[in-house]
């Protein structure tokens, strides 16, 4: 029989256990949901996971994919987090197999808390592994899904000096005159990361598109050079 239910389950209960109402409640009005929550921060979340690694072990790709997409479907914001916690931490199962994974989580994300983790984090390192993938991020950026058109910009949030340029500068002025908030801050915030590879293209690129980037955008974008 799977050892994975048991985790799961082993995991719900120590979250359930550690929870506090009044940090359950403050974490719901923060991330504006109508989702419960445990009042489980962070560093006991992930304790909670050490006590669950140390008793299972994580053996196959089958047991990665029950795991995370098990937790992923609870009934607690906590046990979306602990999905991705689990998604990030078994780096040897982070495959182009495990995209279909990870495009599903995403798809059912409804905030930046999700979707940021799961578009940076693990989709991000699979389509730098994978060219092939940023046709996914094509799709997503003609989304009417306004969470997908973001991952779009995010998923290239860490590739530095193995940024696809052309991709993201397209990408970018197909979402620049969009005036929704998470879409304006997540342009400035990928030019700001690659500004720390490349500052003379950010700052060149968006002094060559002052007139099509938001203000919020073009502040984004910027502060990594205008300290130094």
């Amino acid at each position: 029989m799977s050892l994975i239910i048991p985790m799961v389950i082993f995991m719900q209960q120590r979250m359930a256990e550690a929870g506090n109402a009044e940090d359950a409640k403050a974490m719901q009005a923060y991330m504006k949901t109508d989702q419960p929550f445990y009042g489980v921060k962070a560093p006991e979340r992930q304790a909670i996971f050490k006590l669950a690694r140390e008793h299972t072990k994580v053996g196959t790709f089958t047991d990665y994919s029950r795991l995370v997409l098990w937790l992923w479907s609870g009934e607690n914001r906590e046990e979306q987090y602990l999905a991705m916690d689990v998604a990030e931490y078994y780096k040897a199962f982070r495959t182009k197999e495990a995209f279909e994974i990870y495009e599903e989580m995403l798809l059912e994300a409804t905030h930046w808390d999700t979707v940021d983790k799961i578009a940076s984090n693990l989709i991000g390192g699979l389509v730098k592994e994978n060219r092939e993938l940023e046709e996914k991020l094509r799709d997503w950026r003609v989304s009417d899904n306004m969470w997908l058109r973001r991952a779009s910009l995010l998923a290239h949030l860490k590739h530095k000096s193995e940024t696809n340029v052309p991709i993201l500068e397209e990408t970018i002025l197909m979402l620049a005159d969009e005036e929704e908030f998470f879409i304006r801050k997540a342009i400035g915030w990928v030019l700001r990361e690659y500004s720390k590879t490349d500052p003379d293209y950010v700052s060149a690129f968006v002094a060559r598109n002052e007139g099509k980037l938001s203000a919020l955008s073009k502040k984004e974008a910027l502060k990594v050079i205008e300290k130094v």
